[in-house]
């Protein structure tokens, strides 16, 4: 029975390279899977539920595990019952927190833990345990990063009542529309992540209740780590302790402060990107366009917007200066969203690091689109100084359209050299050693 979890490392650093899990890591013995099962308060549920996931695990789990007892903080005789599955059962350990929450649990456990894959599931076992294996799957043979339950698939059998399904359905909804999430299902109490992803990610999730793993799946996505998802069999337990509308409020408040993060910038996400080459589009490919054609398609895309966006400031501000005036502040505007825009959509940079410099160039530029346009107003009005609110939108669209061409060379070849010389760079090829099956 371990009582006190280890402090977990320090800082993390740059993910490693994905690649096949080891099935015994540490020597015979060492488990690839731990199971967490958070509990509160849970004497009558933790024995039928460690039970039969043990038995479970036992006849169908083909490598080592461990299921962890996170107990945080229970009043009741929930030590008691976990220290006699302990005895019971091998493979099952028994740890106690102080305080209160979810998150916290599962955090502190999986921060301890040196399983290479790490998983949890609710007490209750609403979720059926024939996807367990599909669940950690992929995250064994190195294909993903975190792995979900999802109750919201077509092939999904759900049985709950339509108080749970609207509110399910509901805050998905807010994620997508909020947070830009495309993983389907945040509340689902089954969930796996590799242990070095976990490492990684642990640090930034900020919450410590039932917030925590929508957090965790929102900071992945940005990261850019990958998320499989398993459509499972799900049956409500009418008798669960979770409070709706309390979780959804606290929930809420979690959505805000994460949006206010990414809008500011303010989590290192850049810190938590792959080594260059792990992924495929990294990879030079005879007969396949490098970097060029996907910088070029983003910044088309981002070069429309902003087009858009600055005949609509131009128009709004025509109303109430001359049309110089008007130019000005709707390019200087455009050009400020354009640059950031550019920066983190068409070539990568994340992070604050050198944003300040990168806008400084990125004015140098919208200088030199301003010189464009303007000269080309000016050419209008010497042309015919009674000229019409079309003409000038014409002759605008048409200087754009050049100062977008140059624009596009001086960020590639000025403000962000680095990104395409990065990407220019062939990596390595893998050595037999790399890829050679490492069970044994």
């Amino acid at each position: 029975m371990r009582t006190d979890p280890r402090t977990p490392a320090g800082p993390p650093g740059p993910l490693p390279v994905r690649s096949h899990l080891p099935l015994r890591p540490d020597g015979p013995g060492s488990p690839v899977l731990d199971v967490v099962v958070p509990v509160y308060n849970e004497e009558d549920d933790l024995g039928p539920c460690a039970r039969r996931l043990h038995g479970h695990l036992t006849r169908t789990f083909p490598y080592p595990f461990r299921v962890t007892i996170a107990d945080n903080a229970s009043t009741d005789t929930t030590p008691a019952v976990a220290a006699g599955l302990c005895a019971e059962l091998d493979s099952v350990v028994y740890t106690r927190l102080e305080q209160k929450g979810r998150g916290r649990a599962l955090g502190t456990v999986w921060a301890a833990s040196a399983a290479p894959v790490l998983a949890y599931m609710d007490v209750d076992l609403s979720t059926d345990l024939n996807a367990l294996l599909p669940l950690v799957a992929p995250l064994i043979s190195g294909h993903s990063d975190l792995a979900i339950g999802t109750r919201l698939s077509r092939t999904s059998r759900v049985v709950r009542g339509p108080k749970r399904e609207f509110v399910s359905r509901a805050y998905n909804l807010i994620l997508r529309g909020s947070l830009h999430a495309r993983f389907s299902d945040a509340q689902c109490g089954f969930k796996a992540i590799r242990g070095d992803v976990a490492r990684a990610l642990l640090p930034l999730v900020e919450d410590t209740g039932w917030f925590f793993d929508t957090e965790l799946l929102v900071l992945a996505e940005r990261a850019g780590l990958r998320i499989h998802e398993v459509p499972v069999d799900w049956v409500d337990d009418p008798d669960s302790s979770v409070r709706l509308v309390r979780t959804a409020a606290e929930d809420l408040k979690g959505v805000w402060r994460v949006g206010r993060a990414l809008a500011a910038g303010t989590l290192p996400l850049d810190r938590l990107a792959r080594p260059f080459g792990d992924d495929p589009r990294d990879r030079e490919v005879a007969g396949v366009p490098g970097s060029l054609a996907r910088q070029l398609a983003g910044f088309c895309v981002v070069g429309a917007l902003s087009t858009l966006g600055y005949l609509l400031l131009y128009s709004a501000f025509r109303t109430a200066v001359a049309a110089q005036a008007a130019n000005a502040l709707a390019l200087l505007l455009s050009a400020v969203a354009n640059t950031a825009a550019n920066r983190r959509l068409t070539f990568g940079v994340r992070g604050r690091a050198r944003a300040v410099r990168h806008q400084a160039q990125g004015l140098v530029v919208f200088a030199i689109g301003l010189a464009l346009t303007s000269g080309s107003l000016a050419a209008l009005d010497t042309a015919g100084p009674r000229h019409s609110h079309g003409a000038e939108l014409a002759v605008l669209i048409s200087a754009n359209l050049a100062a977008t061409v140059l624009r596009f060379l001086l960020l590639r070849a000025w403000v962000f050299p680095e990104q395409r010389s990065a990407a220019s760079v062939p990596r390595p090829a893998a050595t037999p050693d790399d890829l050679r099956e490492t069970v044994r």
